[in-house]
């Protein structure tokens, strides 16, 4: 009998709960038929909780102590990227460029609902000699022994982004909110796009060394299957930004409720997930040294005079050639080093915020020189042991491409705690 009682209780809640309706009848229920969420997953990527960090110099550092001033701030939790981007990741990125240029060359577009014009990439793409992709190929005297090679100074992708702050500061709701105002501003007029090629540099190998013999990873380390899993190089700051633009894109087709972007960290996001949880540490594993108790290097980077080998990689290495920090990152310190989004100021440590500190600068092309540099982290496989410490500065022109910087995406996560959700 008290089963069949909690059968009919369950059964008339049902009922009720299907014929309520929508408007909460006349109730303050919130809006009804919401859809659920659960924390994203996004694959290859670790979760950094949110947490406090003590910045500054991670040792005894004199002189940059008296620019870089100890100071506590407050991070939210967000995903990174457990490795750097490889070169088979970002060679995604390039394919899809390639295809959706040659799509539109043949004319396979499709028209959309909305109005807008796409891809259709429904469509199969003959890349077969004398076909009508020919075009995309260099041709006559630039030609290198008859090789058929792709004419890369064609791979150019549009993106865009929002310049939330102007927006922010522009924006009176005093005045734009009432009705019959005469100031009125235009959405567009923050949003801002761009156009660049997005072939990676393969020139900066022999570019950055004067004398010295790096020919064969100009020619193979982009392409060649033996360096798919090796972080990608001879990336500028605006490549990196396109990229994590197309990333998102590309991850909106699939995950509907997903608003936040994949972007680059803040250097202070990066420090944060560098140090692995470990307060004041000046390397990711938390030691002092740079070798184990067994005398193994921790890290790809030039140990004592210029011994490049001894760590296992001449060049750069796998993005996970060595053991991971406590958050699961690989390679925070050395191997490459990562463009962060922060505009470089040597004082920054001075006038940011204790929340979440962010300092950013758009320089448009006719900018200063200096007002083009952009904070990179981590170190790399060409420098001493003192710049892929966890908390050492360096900067580089957004502009340029180099053979040992590199970068990695994260991901805002949208809530207290992953661990509520489990």
């Amino acid at each position: 009998m008290k089963k069949n009682q909690i059968l009919s209780v369950l059964a008339g809640a049902f009922l009720l709960g299907a014929c309520a309706p929508k408007d909460g009848g006349g109730q303050l229920v919130g809006v009804l038929e919401r859809p659920t969420w659960a924390p994203i997953n996004p694959y290859g990527m670790q979760y950094v909780p949110s947490g406090t960090l003590h910045i500054g110099p991670s040792d005894q550092d004199v002189n940059s102590s008296l620019v870089a001033r100890p100071k506590q701030i407050s991070i939210q939790g967000f995903f990174m990227d457990d490795t750097e981007i490889t070169n088979n990741e970002y060679r995604q990125f390039v394919h899809w460029v390639r295809d959706s240029i040659a799509h539109q060359q043949t004319g396979h577009t499709v028209d959309y609902p909305n109005g807008v014009q796409g891809v259709d990439w429904e469509q199969e793409l003959d890349w077969n000699p004398g076909g009508e992709l020919d075009g995309m190929f260099y041709s006559g005297d630039e030609q290198l022994g008859g090789r058929r090679n792709l004419d890369i100074r064609q791979l150019v992708y549009d993106y865009q982004w929002y310049d939330w702050r102007n927006a922010a500061q522009d924006f009176d709701w005093k005045t734009d909110y009432n009705r019959g105002s005469k100031k009125k501003h235009n959405r567009a007029d923050y949003i801002k796009k761009d156009a660049l090629r997005i072939y990676p540099d393969t020139l900066c190998w022999v570019r950055d060394f004067s004398y010295s013999y790096n020919e064969p990873m100009t020619r193979n380390y982009f392409w060649h299957p033996a360096f798919d899993d090796y972080p990608v190089v001879g990336i500028a700051w605006k490549q990196a930004m396109a990229f994590c633009y197309w990333r998102t894109n590309l991850w909106d087709g699939f995950e509907e409720l997903n608003t936040e972007d994949f972007r680059l960290p803040t250097e202070h996001e990066w420090e944060y997930a560098a140090r692995g949880g470990h307060e004041l540490a000046p390397y990711p594993w938390g030691g002092y040294y740079v070798r184990n108790a067994k005398g193994c290097l921790l890290a790809n980077f030039k140990p004592g005079r210029g011994d490049y080998p001894a760590d296992g990689g001449l060049y750069t290495v796998r993005a996970d050639g060595y053991f991971a920090n406590d958050y699961g990152l690989y390679c925070m310190s050395g191997n490459v080093a990562e463009w962060t989004s922060s505009a470089w100021y040597e004082n920054a440590y001075a006038f940011i915020h204790d929340l979440q500190p962010d300092i950013r600068f758009d320089a448009e092309e006719e900018d200063p020189t200096s007002w083009k540099r952009k904070v990179i982290r981590g170190g790399s496989w060409k420098d001493i042991s003192f710049f892929i410490q966890t908390g050492t500065r360096h900067w580089e022109f957004q502009d340029t491409t180099k053979s040992y910087i590199g970068f990695r995406c994260v991901l805002t996560f949208l809530g207290r705690s992953i661990n509520d959700f489990k």
